[in-house]
């Protein structure tokens, strides 16, 4: 054989065999491709309305982890009562009957006073946010995780998220001119609230966000809170009264909670987990700026819908404090009630006295350039 035939047949021979290796790399990849192809479907509900701005923000974590998995995980979301009522949803999640949902942590008090504590809990001076600082760096999460495995035994994992602004004292017929004014009047709250009201006087009913304005129309309450103004607005209040209160130390706190069901949590691979705990955060932090824009929007829209809105007298929030140390004496007899207690009141004790002493007041710039 020639030298110029060897050299024809040893590129052929190369090139052939570049071929057959890049035929045998693309099978190796095209095994896994298949299988990440293969979706996992997810039902989630939440325990809001559609129309309330609470199921908007649900949605908005859905969209974030269906975005980010690639196909991968497809979460479908459901408004209240689309499989069970809002109330029932935890029981729902455990069961496997859904795959997860959306709400808040105040709704499952009933199984245990200490559930309220994670997101609805006493007035101790931190706002919405540092309680999820206290969640994630002060030990919430593994008192949270104790309390759902542990003490209760129920089949989920849960995340907190989504830090609310302080809550209004409610919607009223007649402005609340003082503590007298919340005796004996029938008003809708949930959680720990639901104590702290009744050591003031006040006939206490629990009702899910959608039934509230009607039972007002119907005249079975005479006042209520729900949580803000997009969602109050959205859901109908200003049609049902006109003195919104504003500011109090009833949820000062409050924060979202998502669960999912622990066996179909757990059997995801890594990543997916991994990706969903991310989106809680990213989640978290994009609602609270979203919140910023709607809230302050649709507080001028019920100014104009001719609301009264006027601020909870001093008077109000002493006799609040004072009931929440009721609250918290009494409820403190259960030794794992009292560790989550004193944990928050440690974290608050250095948050919140940080935050006082390092962080300058707004007011005085905002009058200053206002001149409110």
């Amino acid at each position: 054989m020639t030298s110029q035939a060897k050299a024809v047949s040893r590129r052929k021979f190369l090139r052939t065999g570049a071929i057959a290796a890049g035929a045998a790399a693309t099978g190796t990849i095209a095994m896994p491709q298949v299988s990440r192809a293969q979706t996992v479907n997810l039902k989630f509900q939440s325990t809001w309305p559609t129309k309330d701005i609470f199921h908007e923000f649900a949605g908005d974590f859905v969209k974030k982890v269906n975005d980010m998995s690639g196909g991968r995980l497809r979460i479908e979301l459901l408004a209240a009562g689309a499989v069970v009522p809002a109330f029932q949803l935890i029981d729902a999640v455990h069961n496997g009957i859904l795959d997860g949902g959306h709400g808040v942590s105040a709704y499952w008090f009933g199984k245990n006073k200490a559930f309220s504590l994670f997101g609805t809990g006493p007035a101790l001076g931190m706002d919405a946010n540092q309680v999820l600082g206290w969640m994630r760096y002060g030990g919430g999460q593994q008192l949270y995780d104790e309390l759902v495995g542990q003490i209760l035994k129920l089949n989920i994992v849960g995340f907190q998220y989504g830090p609310m602004g302080t809550q209004p004292l409610g919607w009223f017929k007649k402005p609340i001119t003082g503590p007298n004014d919340l005796k004996n009047i029938k008003y809708r709250t949930v959680g720990l609230s639901a104590d702290m009201f009744k050591g003031l006087g006040t006939n206490v009913t629990i009702l899910p966000g959608g039934e509230i304005v009607p039972a007002i129309e119907k005249g079975l309450i005479d006042g209520a809170e729900f949580n803000n103004p997009s969602s109050d607005r959205l859901l109908g209040f200003t049609d049902v009264a006109k003195n919104l209160m504003v500011q109090s130390y009833h949820q000062p706190n409050e924060t979202f909670e998502i669960l999912f069901n622990r066996a179909k949590f757990t059997g995801l691979p890594g990543e997916l987990q991994a990706m969903i705990r991310h989106a809680v955060d990213a989640a978290s932090s994009d609602m609270s700026w979203k919140a910023m824009d709607r809230y302050s929007k649709d507080l001028e829209a019920i100014k104009a819908a001719k609301v009264t809105v006027t601020k909870t007298p001093e008077s109000v929030l002493k006799a609040q404090l004072a009931a929440w140390d009721k609250v918290v004496a009494e409820q403190s007899k259960d030794a794992f009630f009292k560790k989550v207690v004193d944990s928050q009141k440690a974290w608050a004790k250095r948050v919140v006295g940080f935050d006082l002493e390092y962080t300058v007041s707004p007011q005085i710039a905002f009058n200053h350039i206002f001149k409110a």
